[in-house]
């Protein structure tokens, strides 16, 4: 359950399930700023580590789930992206590293699906080596959430009911901020920041719009994806990080994300929810409806299709916003 985030020199009082306490309008460490965060994504977690080292703030995120899981899958961290993790916080980038699977010190770049030849690479190295960065790579998702998560001070993320809405009082009153959970208890703060994701309640409370659907916002992008992820012997490991192969309507992407394991999208030009209307082979197999749609393309493709299990392949929409 969560609670809402208080100093420890003044007490609490809950008022028909309102959780409040009193502050004073001058910001010390004795009465820090209370910050709420709606969302431990990794956005959410990465400002709460930030904000957590300010003594004058008190920080609070509140996260959904109620247990986090593993779930996602790689993330890449550009050379700037790993440049900035590093002055943030040594100790969070050293985690990092240690997850870490370089690949812009090797080939990456686009190609043609159908001739298999490189159409474009991408040289990630020289900007890195010229500005004394790190180089570009691959973590998973699971893996940099955690290491945010054991970073933090215990406490501070509050699992089990997630920001629903939030009212705001007048400046003159304080402009306190209510913000009312799932569970439908008040935790009170002085700011809240949405890290709530693409389907953002903060947002759509913020803007007056619905969650989801017309006028939310987000739209979906025309796309349906595949994904999939395994051990794989490629040909070409060690060599090249990441290969996106192009045609008309589709896409084909291998990447390298460390440990002999790898990881490939297919995105398919699709109508919304084509996974429950398209029929596939053999009572859904994916990787015969795949290996079907990308027929004629590269043998690579191919290869990594006809290595990979059914379990491990998973099919959604993308949305964007």
């Amino acid at each position: 359950s969560s609670s809402s985030s208080s100093s420890s020199s003044s007490s609490s009082t809950v008022d028909n399930n309102i959780l409040y306490t009193p502050q004073s309008n001058d910001i010390s460490e004795e009465h820090p700023l209370r910050v709420l965060i709606a969302g431990a994504g990794v956005g959410g977690l990465a400002l709460a580590k930030s904000l957590s080292k300010i003594p004058t703030m008190h920080v609070t995120v509140l996260e959904r789930t109620e247990q986090f899981k593993r779930f996602g899958g790689p993330i890449q961290l550009a050379s700037n992206a790993m440049q900035i993790l590093k002055e943030m916080d040594a100790d969070v980038y050293d985690s990092i590293t240690s997850k870490f699977t370089v690949t812009g010190d090797k080939r990456n770049g686009i190609k043609d699906g159908i001739r298999d030849e490189w159409y474009a690479e991408f040289d990630l190295a020289s900007p890195a080596v010229d500005r004394s960065m790190p180089f570009t790579g691959v973590i998973d998702r699971p893996d940099l959430q955690q290491i945010y998560l054991d970073a933090l001070p215990d406490g501070m993320v509050q699992n089990g009911n997630g920001v629903v809405s939030y009212t705001q009082d007048d400046a003159d009153d304080g402009g306190r901020v209510s913000v009312t959970l799932d569970n439908g208890r008040i935790v009170e703060g002085d700011v809240l920041i949405g890290a709530d994701g693409i389907w953002s309640a903060v947002r759509a409370n913020m803007r007056d719009e619905p969650l989801k659907g017309e006028g939310s916002g987000v739209a979906y992008s025309g796309y349906t994806v595949f994904a999939g992820e395994l051990k794989y012997d490629s040909f070409d490991h060690g060599k090249v990080g990441y290969k996106v192969y192009i045609g008309p309507g589709q896409y084909f992407v291998i990447t390298d994300i460390g440990n002999g394991n790898y990881q490939w999208y297919a995105f398919l030009a699709r109508p919304p929810g084509s996974a429950e209307t398209e029929t596939k082979p053999d009572g859904g197999s994916n990787v015969k409806y795949l290996s079907a749609i990308f027929e004629g393309w590269s043998k690579d493709i191919h290869h990594i299709l006809t290595a990979t299990k059914e379990h491990e392949i998973a099919q959604r929409d993308l949305y964007d916003r």
